[in-house]
């Protein structure tokens, strides 16, 4: 595939697939960094006076209840105080007359919205399926097609990976920087330390089994790391992933010098706060974030190493009494003398929270940098014939 600047998009109809996947809170953009990164690219096309159709997925949709929650509304809202001199239109609907009348009566430099392509997974899951048909429904709406969405590289959905199979198909500018800067985790300088934390492992299992194979050292906070605790520790109310929990104990076995844990945590405990070592936890503890011990131990291997890559965060940061741990390993990976990318939404947003932004690089991906760095592709660029997302 090209990149956008290679093709000719001037006065085309252009499919744009970026990643709108921010943060809300009432309906609040909380983070709007990757709305941010998607200018370049539509800034571009208006500039080549292309009419624009923008799609972007939001969040999962599991429930009819989450269409009440997950609309891309308040995004369309911010997008026109960013482009204030920009007509620009929102479709309600995915697909359907009204959104045909929007994009046939779109005039150059235009842009049309659509509402939240995942809305589709209601429908027995055609957006993240890869469905033909809607690929194809989404492809007749415009005369080119570029991909965007760095963050969604490492799945194959229908609106960012079989509708290519349709249309003359390119890649935009935040994928090309991506790109560029993430060379550096490939071959990276070493010693590499990957630092992986959030809420759940999930949906990073693969990963985690795969970045193994990659690093030097993989550093664990969070819930991930409340998962492997419990291999063989008591970590009480924690949030852990029951069914993950044989996996993480053939790794432990597997990679017993690279997989470096907390060795004290913050914890909860009717409304009692204190600091525990993992041995001493009891079954009301809920772990909350790091401790000093463990900030101290993670501190030893971020300053030895030459490339750091952080995804996700090592506690409830937005809470205050929680935040210490996340602070300082971003405090302590912004300053090393080797180089360090944070990828994913909730690492980013934490080092905007705390204005901690001396980084090699802040990529929008999470699970898609991951996965790059793990097998040196991009998904979403296959063919369209299997899906895995």
């Amino acid at each position: 595939m090209k990149c956008v600047k290679e093709i000719d998009v001037k006065n085309k109809k252009v499919i744009l697939r970026c990643d709108l996947n921010v943060p809300l809170k009432n309906n609040n953009i909380i983070s709007d960094e990757k709305i941010i990164a998607s200018l370049k690219t539509i800034k571009y096309l208006i500039n080549q006076k292309a009419k624009i159709i923008l799609m972007s997925h939001l969040g999962k949709i599991k429930s009819s209840d989450d269409l009440k929650t997950k609309s891309l509304l308040p995004i369309y809202n911010y997008l026109k105080k960013l482009l204030p001199d920009i007509n620009i239109y929102f479709s309600a609907k995915t697909r359907g007359a009204d959104l045909e009348a929007l994009v046939k009566n779109l005039k150059e430099t235009e842009i049309v919205l659509i509402e939240n392509t995942r809305f589709e997974d209601l429908d027995n899951k055609k957006e993240s399926n890869n469905d033909y048909e809607l690929a194809k429904y989404w492809a007749s709406l415009g005369d080119v097609f570029i991909n965007d969405a760095f963050g969604l590289t490492h799945r194959k959905h229908s609106s960012n990976n079989r509708i290519k199979e349709f249309l003359p198909s390119g890649y935009g500018f935040l994928i090309e920087e991506e790109l560029s800067k993430l060379d550096l985790l490939l071959k990276p300088n070493r010693p590499f330390t990957v630092l992986m934390g959030g809420a759940k492992v999930e949906d990073k299992s693969l990963l985690i089994k795969n970045i193994l194979k990659e690093c030097d050292f993989l550093l664990l906070g969070g819930g991930i790391a409340n998962t492997f605790l419990a291999v063989n520790n008591e970590v009480g109310e924690s949030l852990i992933s029951f069914e993950y929990i044989n996996e993480a104990k053939k790794l432990l076995l597997k990679y017993p010098n690279k997989i470096i844990m907390p060795t004290d945590v913050v914890v909860i405990n009717n409304n009692f706060i204190s600091i525990k070592e993992i041995k001493k936890l009891n079954n009301k503890d809920k772990i909350l974030d790091l401790g000093p011990k463990s900030i101290e131990l993670f501190k030893r291997y971020l300053e030895k190493s030459e490339t750091v890559f952080i995804n996700g965060t090592v506690g409830l940061y937005e809470d205050e009494r929680f935040s210490f741990g996340t602070k300082s390993i971003l405090e302590i990976s912004s300053s090393i003398n080797g180089q360090t990318i944070l990828g994913g939404g909730d690492a980013v947003a934490s080092s905007k929270y705390f204005n901690i932004n001396n980084f090699y690089h802040l990529s929008t991906g999470g699970g898609a940098t991951l996965e790059y760095i793990a097998t040196k592709k991009l998904k979403c660029m296959e063919s369209g014939n299997v899906n895995n997302s």
